[in-house]
């Protein structure tokens, strides 16, 4: 995964209008529910047949399976192009063959890649020191003596060597070089040294604004104020940094067009063409290297300039000072060529619709093992792939087309996602019920956590966030409680809340980038789910995510694992075998209006300037054709009195609302994201009505009103295709 912070904690929707807790109010049921209880989009007879195939899949998975899945992927160092993660694709292959899985495959994708061939720091004034750009190794964990694993580098750094003054920009952010600006400091022609963190933004925004400020090379180190020994207990005694640690990475500007930087919007299939690197527009031009605060120390500790402002002081025992007598040389020689990424595909081919498809995914992809990130979403998948597969074999077929695949790459620039998304774009957009993305099962320490355990933390388009919910409250939470209760539990301590969170605000609706759904919702236009539970975890991207955190540490008897893989089955089934695809578009419309107004609040736009009371009354009209449509639905679902055909021409209506979201055009300056509702910014936080807002951000009101035009065209199609969709529902029924 590309960061863990690229979404954000879910934010209170206390100001939603009643409506939505009223929408929510009616799945509100009990973890224990009998066998005629409704499930949306379901008719009452199949809905029962549903929970009783539900309980038999939850009593496959296996803690001790879901050990020893975890253990294979985590044996060794795999990152994207090596052996290791090649085998690792064919290993995962033939698992599923085994396992009963249809039409397995391995897609193969000729990709630009970057690894390195030397790298070095040496700081050479106004004392000499050699950064080890090494993690040290752990007496009780073995596998930190690996001599496979890599030292410190960046995914598609530029090669260089640049000798030059170290000024500290904090973040690097832009307000950071404006405040080094105010202080007569300018970091043209020298090196960068950058926090991950404080606030957050992704590495490759990092480089690509010191690329801008014309730094020469940046730094970037992780202080322990943020993952380390200031937060807690550090690894190999708890789940925080320890003073070594590296946190690896890409710094791509995939923000602007992930995927392999030579075959922009179109799939790197062999034999594609390639554009020539020095044109592709998401490649850095800036040498950059990820430090320890081991490493990153010394630099900061003899610098004698000016002091850095308290919000810039972090948490090692010396005074932050923004520059002074510090040079370094930073030497970078990058092995930058075509390699070869394996997507490992297989499916269960559906038994009524086999044209319509539920796609879940995993990256495979580590920088080093990989503990948390991807090997504990890996673990999970495996034993969810193993429990649908006895399930065809005991069950028979779903409705539905189930399809699965492990991506590559996902860690250099969402690569083999976007590759498979790009080549299959036509079939997905027709196709694609929904993506149910995990890159993380467990990102946090069980060891640590409060009576709820870790918390569960998904996000999804707001369209399928109350059948979240109502799923949620079907599978077990390792506490004892339902998933639903433990998670509400979770959201009420994490907020900080007096009262217990809305249904409604359980589901992060804010959807940014940094992981496989990206392509699914930004390029296509398909729903899509983030699946994952989250907590304390310092040790991303190093040496120290390994199996040992994950076994003493993060989820000892991986009982958060086999909730994830319970939780990712019963959504996977639930859309393979609705009657009626379980979108709620009401909601969908009150999340609309309330992304909305945050942004004229947030904004404060002069009504003079931009009118936006039209795109309200559109989305209260969407929101009344979506209720509408939904309780006719489910009246006629009640009775089961309805033809194979009508639902069938239902499904494709509701197939289109979703593909109506996309403009050709895409956002302004960044063409290939074309959803009008969702993207994230280069922080890859989240933005919605991204060029709607961006617009209103730089005060081009003329392009806001353009793009506010856009988003009402859509509303409007999406509305008039609601109403005839009820109208035909209604008919000869």
């Amino acid at each position: 995964m590309t960061r863990k912070l690229s979404f954000t904690a879910p934010i209170c929707f206390a100001v939603l209008s009643v409506l939505s807790a009223i929408l929510f109010a009616q799945q509100q049921k009990t973890p224990s529910l009998p066998p005629s209880t409704p499930i949306l989009g379901f008719t009452l007879t199949h809905a029962m047949a549903e929970r009783k195939l539900e309980t038999e899949f939850q009593a496959i998975p296996s803690s001790e399976k879901a050990r020893e899945w975890h253990r294979t992927f985590t044996a060794e160092p795999h990152p994207a192009a090596s052996e290791r993660n090649n085998q690792l694709a064919e290993f995962i292959a033939d698992e599923w063959r085994k396992q009963g899985w249809e039409d397995v495959t391995l897609r193969r994708y000729d990709v630009l890649h970057s690894r390195p061939r030397s790298v070095s720091l040496e700081m050479t004034a106004p004392v000499r020191y050699t950064a080890s750009l090494r993690e040290d190794p752990v007496d009780m964990d073995a596998d930190t003596k690996n001599p496979e694993v890599s030292g410190a580098y960046f995914g598609y750094a530029a090669s260089g060597e640049v000798t030059a003054e170290v000024v500290y920009a904090h973040s690097g952010n832009p307000e950071d070089y404006d405040l080094l600006r105010k202080n007569g400091i300018s970091v043209k022609g020298k090196i960068v040294l950058v926090r991950y963190s404080n606030p957050y933004s992704y590495r490759g925004f990092k480089a690509l604004t010191a690329e801008r400020e014309g730094a020469a090379a940046l730094l970037i180190y992780s202080d322990p104020a943020e993952d380390g020994y200031a937060r807690g207990k550090v690894f190999p005694d708890g789940p925080w940094g320890p003073e070594s640690h590296i946190q690896r990475g890409a710094i791509t500007y995939d923000y602007i067009v992930p995927g392999d930087p030579t075959t922009p919007g179109w799939a790197s299939v062999p034999g594609a063409r390639h554009i020539k690197p020095e044109e592709a527009p998401s490649l850095p031009k800036i040498p950059a290297l990820p430090l320890s605060w081991h490493d990153a120390k010394p630099l900061l500790e003899n610098m004698n300039g000016m002091e850095a402002p308290k919000s810039w002081q972090g948490a090692l025992p010396i005074k932050y000072r923004l520059s002074g007598a510090v040079t370094a040389r930073v030497k970078l020689d990058m092995d930058t060529s075509f390699q070869q990424y394996n997507v490992a595909e297989a499916r269960i081919r559906g038994s009524e619709l086999p044209d319509e498809w539920v796609l879940l995914g995993n990256h495979r992809d580590a920088w080093v093992f990989g503990g948390v990130d991807p090997s504990s979403g890996t673990a999970s998948m495996m034993e969810l792939t193993r429990a649908l597969g006895e399930l065809k074999q005991r069950r028979g077929r779903p409705r539905r087309t189930v399809v699965v695949c492990s991506w590559d790459g996902e860690e250099y620039a969402l690569t083999g996602s976007t590759e498979w998304g790009e080549q299959f774009a036509d079939d997905l957009k027709k196709k694609l019920v929904a993506y149910l993305n995990v890159d993380e099962s467990v990102a946090g320490a069980a060891t640590t956590a409060g009576p709820d355990g870790i918390s569960f933390s998904p996000s999804a388009v707001a369209s399928l966030a109350p059948m979240l919910v109502e799923a949620s409250k079907d599978v077990h939470a390792p506490s004892g409680k339902s998933l639903y209760e433990a998670w509400r539990a979770t959201s009420r301590r994490d907020e900080k809340a007096s009262a217990p969170p809305l249904d409604s605000g359980l589901v992060e609706t804010r959807m940014g980038s940094g992981s496989d759904h990206t392509v699914f919702l930004n390029h296509l236009g398909r729903p899509v789910v983030n699946l994952g539970f989250s907590g304390d975890y310092g040790v991303y991207h190093s040496m120290y995510d390994d199996h040992y955190w994950m076994e003493h540490i993060g989820d000892p008897a991986f009982e958060y694992h086999i909730a994830l893989t319970d939780i990712w089955g019963l959504l996977a089934l639930r859309l393979a075998n609705a009657d009626v695809l379980p979108y709620d578009f009401a909601f969908n419309a009150i999340t609309l209006d309330h992304f909305l107004t945050e942004l004229e609040l947030r904004s404060k736009i002069d009504n003079h300037k931009l009118k936006l009371k039209k795109l309200h009354e559109r989305i209260a009209d969407f929101q009344n054709a979506g209720n509408e449509l939904r309780e006719t639905v489910e009246q006629r679902l009640a009775t089961g009195a309805i033809t194979a055909e009508k639902i069938r021409q239902l499904n494709l209506e509701l197939l289109q609302v979703e593909s109506n979201w996309l403009d050709p055009d895409g956002i302004p300056g960044r063409p290939w994201f074309q959803h009008l509702l969702y993207a994230a910014r280069y922080t890859y936080a989240h933005l919605e009505f991204p060029g709607l807002t961006e617009a209103v951000e730089k005060r081009d009101w003329k392009l806001a009103s353009d793009q506010a035009a856009l988003v009402q065209r859509a509303l409007e199609k999406n509305i008039e295709l609601l109403r005839k969709a009820k109208i035909s529902w209604e008919k000869n029924n």
